[in-house]
């Protein structure tokens, strides 16, 4: 009997619903289902002809940009020789001002025959990364004679001198570090910070003034704020002279604001090592500052040294950790033992000749003083260093700037003398200003510096006169 009750009550209650309710709920439903059921036979019956018709649509972005036809780069100049004090390019034989053969080690004979020697023993590749089997004894013994030249604890090679800075700095600092860098580092750092992925601050060019104040700001005003910010890494990242600029960095001033805000200071000296000091060990031998007082010495085999590769030297705890966490040294195949055996004649050279360095400087500075008697250029390079950027004494915009310059590079190649203007990538943080690129190296006389300034100082009159009309 309950339940033929609750059968009449659920009757009496669908009575009550208005039969125009009723009706409004079945059309939804039946709308719903023609819908989806239109929609699969569509679907189903149309795809192939959707498909061709998307693909006609579809216009793939090209794989990389335009380029215009006269770009530098699709435009390279031809080397038919040797390269080392003489060069011949696009035909012309030429002083060469152009590679950073500072100490012209490029054309030694004694290097030459320890290459040659070492490719008779070992033949000509390591066959892997330094942590399978790619270790070879003079791999070791190039790595001591760093860390002896330097006088640190430890050294590390690396295969290629891009990716010795690129591979150390992300192997130390790390997302959510505060990275100090100054505005004007070569690429080779900038992509060594990109893969850190830290937080970076850039200050201007050697502007120690400008580094206290963002440390005041990021660092000295945090203190107070949260103990969890005090305890964060921080790190100051410059080079011992700078690759776009040729200025030496203040590295008193520097090391002097690392401890005081405790940062970790790492150096590139790529083009210091070799070139400044008295017997060329660098920027601290330069200052004669401790070189405990660095963090981390970084450079490349490929200038100086004139051979293939890179190096780190510091610590024993600090180069140590390099060897599991450094990407280009674990899985890069290893330096060829012919190049590790020029490093280190290189480095016997540099240990035994000191009078190279004296040599060096003594161009450097006659270079230095010779172009500022040429009005139409300036430049703000150190004397001492061996790397020297000429600026046109007006500053215009930057194409016809670079334009300028590049006639006057080309007018002297046809004059005998090789000098170029830097290539930068479009992928640089900051873009440099157009400039000539001047490499002094210790192979250079008197007779040759006096023709370089009487070749650019010509050169440059006769295309600048000609813009003028």
């Amino acid at each position: 009997m309950s339940s033929k009750f609750v059968f009449l009550e659920s009757m009496d209650i669908l009575s009550t619903i208005p039969q125009y309710h009723t009706i409004l709920v079945a059309f939804t439903v039946l709308w719903i289902a023609w819908f989806f059921a239109k929609r699969r036979y569509q679907s189903e019956d149309n795809t192939a002809d959707e498909f061709e018709r998307r693909l006609e649509q579809w216009t793939p972005e090209p794989l990389v940009p335009e380029v215009q036809k006269d770009h530098p780069f699709l435009n390279p100049k031809k080397v038919t020789s040797r390269i080392g004090k003489r060069i011949n390019v696009n035909g012309h034989d030429c002083l060469n001002l152009g590679t950073h053969n500072y100490l012209g080690l490029t054309e030694n004979a004694d290097i030459e025959k320890k290459a040659v020697d070492s490719i008779q023993k070992y033949g000509v590749g390591s066959c892997g990364p330094r942590g399978f089997y790619g270790t070879v004894d003079v791999h070791l013994e190039l790595e001591e004679r760093l860390a002896q030249f330097m006088q640190m604890e430890e050294a590390i090679v690396y295969s290629y001198g891009f990716s010795t800075i690129a591979s150390a700095i992300p192997a130390y600092c790390k997302r959510n570090d505060l990275v100090f860098v100054d505005e004007q580092v070569n690429f080779s750092i900038q992509k060594g910070l990109d893969a850190a992925r830290s937080n970076i601050k850039y200050f201007k060019h050697n502007d120690v003034k400008d580094l206290e104040n963002l440390l005041e700001t990021y660092v000295g005003s945090t203190k107070v704020k949260s103990n969890k910010v005090e305890r964060r890494r921080k790190f100051l990242i410059v080079e011992g002279i700078y690759m776009n600029t040729g200025m030496v960095c203040p590295l008193p001033q520097l090391v002097a604001l690392s401890r005081k805000y405790k940062l970790r200071i790492f150096v590139d000296e790529s083009i210091s090592i070799g070139t400044v000091g008295a017997t060329g060990r660098g920027v601290t031998e330069h200052f004669n500052v401790p070189r405990h007082e660095i963090d981390m010495i970084m450079g490349s085999l490929e200038l100086t040294i004139g051979s293939i590769g890179g190096f780190c030297v510091g610590s024993s705890f600090v180069i140590e950790h390099q060897r599991l966490s450094g990407l280009g040294y674990c899985f890069s195949a290893s330096l060829p033992p012919l190049l590790t055996s020029a490093a280190i004649a290189s480095l016997e050279i540099m240990e035994n000749k000191p009078e190279l360095f004296s040599a060096l400087k003594n161009n450097c500075m006659k270079f230095d003083e010779g172009i500022k008697n040429i009005n139409l250029f300036e430049c703000t390079s150190d004397s001492e260093s061996p790397v020297k950027h000429l600026y046109l004494k007006e500053q215009m915009d930057h194409n016809k700037e670079l334009k300028l310059l590049q006639e006057i590079s080309n007018k002297c190649i046809e004059n005998g003398l090789m000098v170029i203007t830097p290539a930068y990538l479009d992928a640089e943080k900051k873009r440099p200003r157009p400039s000539l690129r001047v490499c002094i190296s210790a192979a250079l006389d008197t007779n040759d510096i006096n023709f370089a300034l009487t070749t650019l100082k010509s050169c440059a009159t006769q295309i600048l006169s000609y813009s003028v009309q």
